[in-house]
C-alpha cells in the first residue's frame, strides 16, 4: 500500500523552489520543479501517483555520471536513490541490492566472500538499478557478455502509475527490453545479478603502430584474453591492455597484487586529467599546449603501460571510486562502437578525420582515446553488440572549448560509419543517429514503453527526441 514520502523527502524536495541538477562532469544541467529524496519503494509509488505535487516527467537519478540528458526532467520530479543503498542478499551465485548502492561497494561485499561480478567496470560509483537497466562497457572476457546488463536476472520496479512489477527471467523478451529500460519503464528499486566465484587474474600491456595493430588485431583476438585500447589517433599508436583469468582466487599460488591498478587508476582518475586540465588552463598556444600533450602520451606508452603487468590481481581492483563531487581532475568522454570486421579500417579512417579536424580547426581531445573490444550480446534491446563483436573507439577530455563541437562531427562520422552508440554516454545523438544504429529495435521497444507508461509520466524530452524526432 502507497505512502506518504517521508519528511525528510518532502523537506529535500525543495517545494517553492527550482533547484538546478548537473551531471557529475558538470557540464549538463536541468531544472527540475522538485528534487525529493526517497528510502523504500512505497515512498517512489507516492511520488508516481501524485502527479500534482511531483510532476512529469519522473526520472530517478544515481550518482550522475551519464555524459547525456538521459536523466533530464526540466519542470518535473528528480527522485534521488542513493538512499536505497541495502544489499539484500548475496547468495551461491546472485547478489540483491537496493537500486541507489554503488557497484564498487556491492563488489568489495562479494570478494569479501569469495564472489565477484561478471563485468567490474571501471566506474565504481555507478548505481545498480543503473547498471540494471542502462548501457556500460567493459572488455568482454572469454566466454563472457561486455556489458553489466546482460547479467541482471531480475529487477523489482515501481511503475509509472505507481504499481509494483517484477520482471525477471521467467519473461526473456520483456527482460531483454528492460535492460535497456533507462527508467523508461519505471522505477527500478531492487535488482538481482548473477555472480561467480573471485577469480585471479593476469594483466599485461602491448604497445603498437597503427599498422603493427591492424596486422596483429585477428591474432590477438584469439589469445583468449580480453582487450582494451588506449588509442593515441595523433601519434599513430594503439597500445593493448590484455587480461585473463588464471584459475580461481582462492587456488592462486601467491597472494594478489593490488600495486598495478593503485597505479592505473591513480594514472586515470587523478594525474592525466589533470595534466591534460592544467596545460588547457596555463598554455595558450595550442600548438604547445598538444605537444605537452604528446609527450605525456609517449611516456605513457614508452615508460609507464610496458611495466604495467603482473600475473595475479583482483578484477574488483580495476573499479574507481571517484569523489562525490567532480574537481579539477574530473574528465568526460563519448563513445561508439564497431564491427569487429572492419574495425581496423574503420580506427585508421578515424585518425585520419581526428588530423584532418585538428588541421582545420585547432582543437583535439587533450587526453588520450580508450577503446574496447566487446562480444556479441542481444540479451538487451538497445545492445550496441546486438549483431556482431565490437570494439570501440572514445574520446576523452578535460571538456575544453570546442569539445561538443568536435562530438557533433565525431557523432557524424561515427554514424557513417554504422557505429552503434550508447544513449547514456554518447553526447549529441539526433534522431536520425538513433533511427540508422537501432532501426526497428525502437518500434519494439517503443511497444513495451507504450503499454507501462501510456500518460508518458517518465518520458522526457531528450528519448522522446531521440525515439519520436523533433
Amino acid at each position: 500500500m502507497a505512502t506518504e514520502v517521508g519528511r525528510e523527502a518532502q523537506e529535500s524536495a525543495g517545494t517553492g523552489s527550482s533547484p538546478d541538477v548537473r551531471n557529475w562532469f558538470g557540464d549538463l544541467e536541468w531544472k527540475p520543479s522538485v528534487r525529493v529524496e526517497v528510502r523504500n519503494a512505497d515512498e517512489i509509488v507516492a511520488v508516481m501517483q501524485d502527479a500534482e505535487r511531483y510532476p512529469s516527467p519522473v526520472r530517478a537519478r544515481g550518482s550522475g555520471h551519464s555524459t547525456t540528458l538521459c536523466g533530464i526532467t526540466d519542470g518535473g520530479t528528480v527522485v534521488e536513490m542513493k538512499g536505497m543503498n541495502r544489499i539484500l542478499e548475496v547468495g551461491e551465485d546472485t547478489v540483491t541490492a537496493e537500486a541507489g548502492a554503488l557497484l564498487i561497494d556491492v563488489a568489495k561485499e562479494l570478494e569479501r566472500r569469495g564472489l565477484q561480478f561478471y563485468v567490474n567496470i571501471e566506474l565504481g560509483n555507478a548505481t545498480m538499478g543503473s547498471l540494471a537497466t542502462c548501457a556500460t562497457k567493459d572488455a568482454s572476457m572469454p566466454g563472457e557478455y561486455g556489458q553489466v546488463n546482460s547479467y541482471c536476472v531480475g529487477m523489482k520496479l515501481v511503475s509509472p502509475s505507481g504499481e509494483l512489477i517484477e520482471i525477471d527471467e521467467s519473461d526473456p523478451d520483456l527482460l531483454q527490453a528492460a535492460r535497456s529500460s533507462y527508467g523508461l519503464f519505471g522505477i527500478a528499486y531492487e535488482v538481482t545479478f548473477k555472480v561467480r566465484p573471485l577469480q585471479a587474474m593476469a594483466v599485461e600491456h602491448k604497445v603498437f603502430s597503427i599498422d603493427e595493430f591492424a596486422r596483429a588485431l585477428p591474432e590477438l583476438g584469439t589469445r583468449g584474453q580480453s582487450i582494451m585500447m588506449y588509442i593515441f589517433p595523433y601519434l599513430d599508436r594503439v597500445a593493448v591492455e590484455l587480461r585473463r583469468y588464471t584459475g580461481p582466487a582462492s587456488q592462486a599460488q601467491k597472494p594478489a597484487s593490488h600495486l598495478l591498478w593503485k597505479l592505473r587508476n591513480f594514472a586515470w582518475k587523478t594525474f592525466m586529467p589533470g595534466f591534460g586540465a592544467q596545460v588547457e588552463k596555463r598554455v595558450s598556444s595550442p600548438s604547445l599546449r598538444y605537444k605537452l600533450v604528446n609527450v605525456l602520451n609517449r611516456t605513457t606508452q614508452v615508460v609507464m603501460l610496458p611495466r604495467l603487468a603482473a600475473k595475479h590481481t583482483v578484477p574488483t581492483d580495476q573499479m574507481i571510486r571517484y569523489p562525490e563531487v567532480s574537481g579539477g581532475s574530473r574528465y568526460t568522454f563519448s563513445i561508439w562502437a564497431f564491427a569487429e570486421d572492419r574495425y581496423a579500417e574503420t580506427l585508421r579512417e578515424y585518425f585520419a578525420f581526428a588530423k584532418d579536424y585538428y588541421r582545420r580547426t585547432g582543437f583535439r581531445p587533450n587526453m588520450l582515446h580508450v577503446g574496447y573490444r566487446i562480444e556479441q550480446d542481444d540479451t538487451s534491446l538497445f545492445s550496441y553488440t546486438f549483431h556482431s563483436r565490437v570494439l570501440t573507439i572514445d574520446p576523452v577530455s578535460t571538456g575544453a572549448p570546442g569539445w561538443k563541437e568536435f562530438l557533433a562531427a565525431y557523432n557524424d562520422f561515427c554514424s557513417e560509419h554504422e557505429g552503434k552508440p550508447l544513449f547514456n554516454q554518447s553526447w549529441g545523438l539526433t534522431h536520425e543517429h538513433v533511427r540508422r544504429a537501432f532501426g526497428d529495435r525502437i518500434e519494439r521497444f517503443e511497444e513495451h514503453r507504450r503499454r507501462f507508461d501510456p500518460n508518458e509520466r517518465v518520458l522526457n524530452s531528450y528519448f522522446r527526441e531521440l525515439f519520436q524526432g523533433p
